[in-house]
Parts: C-alpha cells; sequence; structure tokens
C-alpha cells in the first residue's frame, strides 16, 4: 500500500479492490505460501463437506423412506431403524468436526493474512517462516473476538424470535391476524432480521483485523471495529455483499456441477471440481485482504493516523512472548485535514 494515510480515506469500493489486487500481486509468493498452507486446505474442507454432508443425507432420506414403508415392530423395520440411528450420528459427528476444523483454519488464514499485510504496510521484513510462529499467538485473541461475536449473534436471534412472538401476539389480539397476514409479516421479519446479520457479521470481520492490529480483543474489539464502520458502512456492506454473492455462485456451480454431476462423466465433475477449488480459494484470500485495506480507510476516514513505528513495534510483540500494550502506544493520534 503505497498511498498515503490521509488518501486512504477518500478510497472507495473500487479503490479498496485495486489495492487489494496491487498487494496479491505484489506479495504473491509469500501471500501464495499463505494460502497453500492455510487457505487451500480451508477450501478444500467446504467443498469436501458439501459432498459427503450430500452422500449421507441421501442416504438418510432413503432409509426414512424406507422406514416408513416397512411394518412396525418387524425385524427389518427394527434393522432399518438401527442403521438410521448410526446414520444421524455419523451426519451430525461429522458436521461438528467440519465446524471445528472450518473454525479453526478461519481463524489462522484470519491471523496469517491480516499480520502479513500489516507488515507489508509498515515496511518490516516479513517472510513465511516469521508469519507462521506468529498464527498462534494471535489465533488465541482472534477466538476469544470469535466468542464474543458468536455471543451477539446468539442474543440477536433470541431477541428476534422473541419480537417476532409479540408481534404476532399483539396482531391477533387486536383481530387483524389472517392466513394473508403471515406472507406479509413473514417476509419483513426476514428482511429486517437480515439486514442486522450482515451489520453483526461487517462488525465482527473489522473486529478479526482490529484484534490483530492494536491492543484489544472480543467486546472491545467489537466496539472498536463498530466506531470505526461509521461512515463507512455502505463501502463494507458492498464489499460484504459482492464478496458473498461470489461465493454463492461458486457454492451453486459446485453444488449443480460436482454434487449433482448433471449427467457429467467422473473427468468433467473434477476438472469443475478443481476450478471451484481455485475459485474459492483465491476468494477466501482475496476477502482477507480485502478486510485489511478496509481496516486502513476506515482509520484514515476517522482522521486516526497510524505511526507506522508504533504499529510495526505492536507486531514485533508477537515474535515473543505476548503483553497487552496500552492503548495510547498502539492506539493512533488525530490528524487533522
Amino acid at each position: 500500500m503505497d498511498r498515503e494515510q490521509e488518501e486512504m480515506q477518500f478510497i472507495g469500493l473500487f479503490g479498496i479492490y485495486k489495492e487489494a489486487f496491487k498487494i496479491m500481486n505484489s506479495w504473491r509468493r509469500l501471500l501464495g505460501q499463505i494460502s497453500l498452507v492455510l487457505i487451500l486446505p480451508l477450501s478444500v474442507i467446504f467443498l469436501v463437506h458439501m459432498q459427503v454432508s450430500e452422500v449421507l443425507f441421501s442416504k438418510i432420506l432413503h432409509n426414512e423412506i424406507l422406514l416408513d414403508y416397512t411394518r412396525a415392530g418387524s425385524p427389518a423395520h427394527n434393522k432399518v431403524s438401527d442403521v438410521l440411528s448410526s446414520e444421524w450420528t455419523t451426519f451430525w459427528l461429522f458436521n461438528a468436526a467440519y465446524f471445528t476444523i472450518l473454525l479453526i483454519l478461519s481463524l489462522l488464514s484470519t491471523s496469517a493474512v491480516v499480520y502479513t499485510i500489516a507488515c507489508i504496510y509498515t515496511g518490516r521484513e516479513v517472510d513465511f517462516k516469521k508469519v507462521m510462529s506468529v498464527v498462534p499467538k494471535v489465533w488465541k485473541r482472534l477466538m476469544a473476538t470469535f466468542l464474543c461475536s458468536y455471543l451477539f449473534f446468539f442474543v440477536y436471534t433470541i431477541l428476534a424470535i422473541v419480537i417476532l412472538v409479540i408481534v404476532i401476539f399483539v396482531i391477533y389480539i387486536l383481530g387483524f391476524w389472517s392466513d394473508k397476514a403471515i406472507f406479509p409479516i413473514s417476509i419483513v421479519f426476514r428482511i429486517l432480521y437480515f439486514v442486522g446479520f450482515v451489520y453483526l457479521t461487517i462488525v465482527w470481520q473489522l473486529a478479526s483485523v482490529v484484534t490483530v492490529l492494536e491492543d484489544t480483543f472480543g467486546f472491545g474489539a467489537m466496539y472498536k471495529s463498530k466506531a470505526l464502520l461509521r461512515g463507512k458502512m455502505v463501502v463494507a456492506a458492498l464489499v460484504f455483499l459482492k464478496l458473498n454473492f461470489s461465493f454463492a455462485i461458486i457454492k451453486f456451480l459446485f453444488e449443480i456441477l460436482v454434487v449433482f454431476g448433471i449427467s457429467l462423466d467422473i473427468v468433467s465433475r473434477v476438472g469443475f471440481g478443481v476450478l471451484c477449488l481455485l475459485l474459492l480459494f483465491n476468494l477466501f484470500l482475496f476477502g482477507l485482504v480485502v478486510q485489511t485495506v478496509l481496516y486502513f480507510v476506515c482509520k484514515s476516514y476517522h482522521h486516526e493516523n497510524i505511526d507506522k513505528s508504533a504499529l510495526s513495534d505492536h507486531l514485533e510483540v508477537y515474535l515473543g512472548e505476548y503483553v497487552p500494550l496500552k492503548a495510547k502506544d498502539v492506539q493512533l493520534e488525530q490528524y487533522h485535514v
């Protein structure tokens, strides 16, 4: 990132994309190594989960249909029931293992990429070995931030359900309830819930960057992220929606062309699978780089001058035993344009 700090506040959506592509091109070797070790396995696990889940769920669905047509209490019914129980257990254990591994690799990838981009920004020497030595220490802080964000999502969902129940109850008491009212109420509720969900997700993603680059994590990082996004929420939302739209397209193509096949031979399915894998892991890397660039843009927009030497010192701490720095050591002074 060769732009001056003051200039970054004026960068818009496409400017952020341009900066991200420039970084990826200039540092493709180091970012490529990080991608092969962390992001590629993350992408493989995601796609394999889709394929295996479809196979497991198809067997479960087939046995549930078979169970419905088998006389209850018969040996055949008991056998199918036992097989079905075993398949459901396998399905849930597989998904539990998948989400655990996915979370770990996601946090490790975030740690590596954000730390690398920050080192590039401050002009520090950075190589693959150094990045991988830092990742486990940053990962612990990211886990704390993730758990706090998960609590926010949980509380948000519970509150949304409570509000929906109250609205339905009030409408019913007032006598406005009808079958025709169900559809518009459900549509409005889903839209509002989706908007809130997107907002929390954007805050959490930027909070992950804050966790790596500042001396705060957990609820503090979430609060700092929320403050940084003021005035840049539209840009952040567009970045989020475009990245997730691209992700949805890749996921859809993989399901149609690989999971279900649509009468394709095995060679074609493997070829499309490899193509989706390449697209997905590049999208994951691009998304992490964009998040980090967005952080610097938000800092500049709020006139928080990033002292590269202070940030460099903060990054240096990760190479030794972590001792939390005081906010004034890393938190940056205001400048006025």
